[in-house]
């Protein structure tokens, strides 16, 4: 079975293009990604995400904190 590996990068991505598709919201925890990443890759998704210091108890937008805003 081939596994993908993913970087930080791409778990913050995935996780702010499900927030911005309204499937998560910020405030829900990490671990609820798990519902939405492949479930034969997640031992691989939390190694990396416990690499770079986030827990599966931590919030979503800990992953992925409020980018800058241009005013209107």
């Amino acid at each position: 079975m081939l596994m993908t590996r993913y970087t930080i990068e791409d778990i913050k991505d995935e996780a702010r293009h499900l927030v911005e598709q309204g499937k998560v919201d910020k405030q829900q925890r990490i671990y609820t990604l798990c519902q939405y990443l492949p479930s034969g890759e997640w031992c691989c998704i939390e190694t990396e995400l416990e690499r770079n210091d986030f827990l599966l108890r931590d919030f979503i937008a800990d992953l992925i904190p409020m980018q800058d805003w241009t005013s209107d």
